[in-house]
């Protein structure tokens, strides 16, 4: 019988260091990169204060927007102009009250069918006299309403392009209400336009944020008394959370009546955020000169970034 060996076994080969090392960077270039992207995806859809701060200089444009005015009529069309530009689909539905018209304009763009709706308001009408102004002579003047007006629809409309880019779970509508800022007036009263939409509400959204008189280069918000608790906490929490504690100031101070009362008054957790310190309020001296991009920029953030958590 012929003598035969088994064949040794194979000796195991081990990983080329210099592959193995490779391999990783291609692995961590890889992640980088996708990290990269997405930082830069998000970048584009990030709250920008001066594009808020163009959207003022175009309401402030047009003139005071008094009710029934070619202003007002003009804003109207820019505000649903700009809408259907960012993809949205505007709404304008007629009103009534106290015999006067009143023309909301509203857009929802929807999230996930589980997620929260959520209600984002500001009134974009401004105050026929000017009845607060330090000089008497000025009471017969309309408000400009730079501030208290276009600085919350300014708001708004960053909103309306940044929120479809950031894909939000939450369903969101963008309230524009009519009639807010004429009460004391005759034939007229504070929040008509929101009045209307909080009464014509079948189902209940989970949440109404308003934003008023927002713009101040001075900006200071303080909680404000009849606000929801739960919901404004959350709101500065997450003020604070990205660096505006100095802003979003935790203290409450005014009691206000605004567009949130119509939903509180419908059992709706709802919040005005508004910097009621404003020392031009209804006076012909609410000028685009008194509100900042950075301001504006702020609290648009922080909606955004509550928004986003929801």
């Amino acid at each position: 019988m012929a003598n035969s060996k088994l064949p040794k076994p194979a000796t195991p080969r081990r990983p080329d260091p210099r592959a193995v090392l490779f391999f990783l960077f291609i692995i961590v270039f890889g992640v980088a990169l996708t990290l990269y992207s997405t930082r830069a995806l998000k970048a584009t859809a990030n709250f920008n204060g001066q594009s808020a701060f163009a959207h003022a200089e175009a309401q402030m444009a047009y003139g005071p927007r008094t009710p029934g005015s070619q202003a007002h009529e003009q804003t109207r069309s820019y505000i649903a102009d700009t809408l259907e530009r960012y993809g949205w689909t505007p709404e304008q539905p007629d009103g009534e009250l106290l015999g006067q018209p009143v023309h909301n304009i509203l857009a929802t763009w929807p999230g996930s069918e589980d997620a929260p709706w959520i209600i984002l308001g500001a009134h974009y009408d401004s105050r026929f006299f000017a009845d607060h102004d330090p000089e008497p002579a000025n009471h017969s003047q309309p408000v400009q309403g730079a501030n208290d007006g276009a600085s919350g629809v300014a708001v708004l409309l960053e909103l309306a392009r940044v929120l479809p880019l950031n894909n939000p779970d939450a369903t969101v509508t963008l309230a524009f209400f009519d009639a807010e800022d004429n009460g004391s007036i005759e034939g007229w009263d504070w929040i008509m336009g929101s009045r209307l939409m909080a009464d014509s509400l079948a189902e209940l959204p989970d949440a109404v944020i308003i934003l008023d008189m927002i713009g101040d280069a001075d900006l200071q918000i303080y909680l404000e008394r009849n606000s929801d608790p739960r919901l404004a906490a959350e709101i500065w929490a997450q003020a604070a959370e990205l660096g505006y504690a100095d802003i979003f100031i935790n203290d409450p101070k005014h009691t206000m009546l605004d567009d949130h009362t119509p939903f509180l008054a419908r059992e709706i957790p709802a919040v005005d955020i508004i910097d009621f310190d404003y020392p031009y309020w209804h006076t012909v001296q609410d000028t685009l000169d008194k509100i900042s991009p950075r301001s504006l920029g702020v609290v648009g953030e922080v909606v955004l970034a509550w928004v986003l958590a929801q």
